[in-house]
């Protein structure tokens, strides 16, 4: 099937859920299938206090960075989707989280999450793409995920609140 119709597919889906876990659990598996990753993270940015914060991660507790911490921190700051296929030899790369789940990472790909007033509420992240690295695609259809999910993410963000 066609990527985009995939992901227009999974629109239908995800149009009738407003609750943020299951909003989160589905953008997070649907992109998890998209680019066939391992793990996914949705990391969400609280200003006020700072951090970003992962509403869904994969295999591990809540993980909570500063802004700035990170490739996801970096992403966030500079408002760019990124590709890192050798994540131990990037001095932005958080180990800790990998040596404290146990895990390892291959290789990332993290996307801005843009809000309705085009500013940064989040991060989508995803590790370990089997058999290859990312690429130039992938961050194509990552990023068209991304803002097509936008809207329903932030819609349940202000839910939960």
């Amino acid at each position: 099937m066609n990527k985009k119709k995939q992901i227009a597919d999974f629109g239908q889906k995800l149009m009738t859920l407003d609750d943020i876990e299951q909003t989160s659990t589905l953008i997070a598996n649907e992109a998890k299938m998209l680019l066939n990753s391992e793990r996914c993270s949705i990391f969400i940015a609280d200003e006020e206090d700072g951090i970003l914060w992962t509403k869904l991660s994969d295999g591990i507790g809540r993980i909570v960075i500063s802004l700035s911490s990170g490739i996801v921190g970096d992403t966030y700051m500079r408002a760019i989707p990124q590709i890192v296929n050798d994540p131990y030899n990037d001095p932005r790369f958080l180990s800790n989280i990998d040596k404290k789940s146990g895990f390892t990472t291959k290789n990332i790909i993290t996307v801005p999450i843009f809000n309705s007033k085009r500013k940064v509420m989040g991060i989508i992240q995803l590790l370990n793409k089997s058999r290859t690295d990312f690429d130039e695609k992938d961050l194509d259809t990552l990023t068209f995920f991304a803002n097509y999910v936008s809207g329903s993410l932030e819609l349940a963000l202000l839910k939960s609140k």
